[in-house]
């Protein structure tokens, strides 16, 4: 026998494995149909058959198509006409709605918070480790809910190892959040990064891990390896030119040698960059992706095409950033730094690099992932290609598409349903309806 629910009524038993369906969070008492409905969510043989309006399968959109989630994984998916409900699934009709893959935060930083609350340079030098990581927590649990399934942390920015801990605590149920792509600590030439508040007779305590030639990189990337890295991610440029300017901090050599280390352990680079030098020496070496890439040119974009690195660039860091600074989005004309991002985007999209989805969030909320789809939208991207970006090209550039990115047979159950539809209209994505993790159904 199967059981047919809309989503309101499936609220209404309010699916909560988290909180192990046991007791009610209003009342403080135990709620048997609840419970019941949590311990089907959780159970490794559970059954969900899914019937939105549309798919999107992380690459094209499909009308009239049912999903069959069985435990953690993804048993079907296609026309209804094709696809057999089995006995005693669950029946979610979906109706006016829209399912699609987990989307996937490119560029986060769960152990930062946004630096109109609190500036950077006080989060790492005033903010205790302990509370870094209580905040982390909950910016996990509202990645998750905005349906942002998985995310590539890009650096603990004075936490040192605290995100492999972080990710441990999610994959064993501790706590709910997004599977973790962590890097540890970033890594730094010596000298180029902050906080420099004291004067320069004392040395403070940094964001990032210093090390500096051949030797150096290869220790520290070996180090994080092996505190659990699945990402190396390096500043091959930074604020330390005169003035302050952005200017390059390894050399090619150094790069080279990052990126065959990393490598030789399966970890991909990924960099840092603002200047056109130092993406240029990025490229040369051989990086999987450039962050921000504000030095981007043609031929840049041309040479990154060519050898398969892709851009995450970023645009709602530098929004919220020029927020901050006194920009009235809106009302005020647009600041240079603005305009050029668009400029710059717009090459990126006309070369046909591939672009990643990740907006640097932990600038801004977490939770508001969806910022960065909106601004790559608004930036002149197609709804379509930017979800795209968000699934199945985040998951091919991370090498995780054997896990996650697609609504597909043999995949982990990681699914988002949002109402109307964001093929058209992409903040849609922002109204979240039910969102899916390992087959758990999380709101």
């Amino acid at each position: 026998m199967r059981k047919t629910y809309t989503l309101a009524a499936l609220f209404v038993v309010s699916f909560l494995p988290f909180v192990n369906g046991q007791t009610d969070p209003h009342s403080g008492t135990v709620q048997p149909a609840r419970a019941a409905a949590a311990d089907k969510a959780s159970s490794a043989d559970s059954v969900f058959v899914l019937r939105p309006d549309r798919v999107f399968d992380g690459e094209q959109v499909h009308e009239g198509w049912v999903v069959v989630v069985r435990g953690k994984v993804i048993e079907a998916a296609g026309p209804a006409g094709s696809v057999k409900a089995p006995a005693g699934a669950v029946v979610l009709d979906l109706k006016g709605e829209t399912l699609l893959p987990g989307l996937i935060e490119g560029h986060s930083h769960l152990f930062l918070h946004p630096y109109n609350e609190v500036s950077w340079n006080d989060q790492v030098l005033k903010e205790s480790r302990a509370e870094r990581t209580a905040r982390a927590t909950v910016h996990a649990r509202n990645t998750l809910l905005a349906g942002f399934t998985t995310v590539r942390d890009l650096g603990t920015e004075g936490s040192l190892y605290d995100d492999v801990g972080l990710k441990q605590a999610i994959e064993k149920g501790i706590i709910p959040g997004p599977r973790m792509l962590v890097a540890t600590r970033a890594i730094v030439a010596t000298g180029s990064y902050g906080p420099k508040e004291l004067s320069y007779d004392y040395e403070s305590p940094h964001g990032a891990a210093e090390a500096d030639g051949v030797e150096g990189i290869t220790r520290e990337i070996r180090t994080e390896i092996g505190k659990g890295a699945d990402v190396i991610k390096i500043y091959v440029d930074y604020r330390w030119g005169v003035n302050g300017a952005a200017a390059p901090t390894f050399t090619v050599d150094e790069l080279k040698k990052a990126v065959e280390v990393a490598g030789s352990a399966g970890r991909l680079v990924v960099v840092h960059s603002s200047t056109t030098e130092g993406m240029r020496r990025a490229i040369e070496a051989g990086v999987a992706t450039i962050e921000h890439g504000e030095g981007g040119t043609p031929e840049l974009f041309a040479a990154m095409k060519a050898k398969g690195i892709a851009l995450c660039p970023t645009l709602a860091a530098g929004d919220a950033i020029s927020q901050y600074r006194g920009w009235k989005k809106g009302i005020d004309p647009e600041p240079k730094g603005i305009r050029e991002k668009r400029e710059s985007f717009k090459l990126a999209m006309a070369s046909g690099v591939t672009i990643c989805m990740g907006g640097d969030v932990g600038v801004y909320t977490h939770g508001d992932n969806a910022r960065e789809m909106e601004a790559m939208a608004d930036y002149g991207m197609k709804p379509l290609d930017v979800l795209r970006a968000s699934t199945s090209v985040n998951a091919d550039v991370f090498r995780i598409a054997g896990k996650v990115g697609r609504v597909k047979a043999g995949l982990l159950a990681d699914l988002l349903v949002v109402d109307g539809d964001p093929t058209t209209s992409i903040s849609q994505v922002r109204k979240v309806r039910l969102v899916m993790k390992d087959g758990k159904i999380y709101k």
